[in-house]
Order: structure tokens, then C-alpha cells, then sequence
């Protein structure tokens, strides 16, 4: 089973950008539907962005045209483009992998949009 590891999270000023990654284990990763979610203090964790493995894409509609998440199969990463940050992006990202019934997720990386 594939593992996960989030990098790329900090501190943003409203308006800036950030680029999340999600590293996988292994090289299975290409045939893994993928999905960033996010979770802020005090509540459920949500869906953000999804790519499947044929690179089919959908966006909450908080982040369309805001956010852009993509795949590179040959480094086993994907990506979470993030522009015009707001406050109301702080949250925990997640990265979470899905093959048929198995889910994985990673230990997820600190997004914090703060003056």
C-alpha cells in the first residue's frame, strides 16, 4: 500500500501563494484517485480538490479558479497550486489516496493565511 507525505505548508499573507506536495512510496500511485482536503479548528474535514488517475479534476466550489491540483506520475507527486489565499483557507491539508476500497492518507501539512 502506498504511503503519503504532505510538504509545502506555512505561513501566507492574504492574497499570496502556496504550492502543496504529496509525496507517494511508490510508483503505484499513477493508478490512485487522488484528493486534497482540509480541515479547520473546529470543523469537518472537506474536500478540496480531486484529480483521478486519468487526470479528471473537480474543485470545491470555495477554491475554483483559485486553486489548481495536478499529478506528475513519473515523481509519484501531486501537486495543490493555491493562489489568492484568504484567511478562510487556514486549515490542516490533507492528501488522500483511494484505489478501489483502500484509502490512504498522509499526516497532512499547516496552512495558515494570517497579516
Amino acid at each position: 500500500q502506498v504511503q503519503l507525505v504532505e510538504s509545502g505548508g506555512g505561513v501566507v499573507q492574504p492574497g499570496g501563494s502556496l504550492r502543496l506536495s504529496c509525496a507517494a512510496s511508490a510508483s503505484i500511485f499513477s493508478i490512485y484517485d487522488m484528493g486534497w482536503y482540509r480541515q479547520a479548528p473546529g470543523k469537518q474535514r472537506a474536500l478540496v480538490a480531486g484529480i483521478t488517475r486519468d487526470g479528471l479534476t473537480n474543485y470545491a466550489d470555495s477554491v475554483k479558479g483559485r486553486f489548481t491540483i495536478s499529478r506528475d506520475n513519473a515523481k509519484n507527486t501531486l501537486y495543490l497550486q493555491m493562489n489568492t489565499l484568504q484567511p478562510e483557507d487556514t486549515a490542516v491539508y490533507y492528501c488522500k489516496g483511494v484505489l478501489g476500497s483502500r484509502l490512504t492518507w498522509g499526516q497532512g501539512t499547516q496552512v495558515t493565511v494570517s497579516s
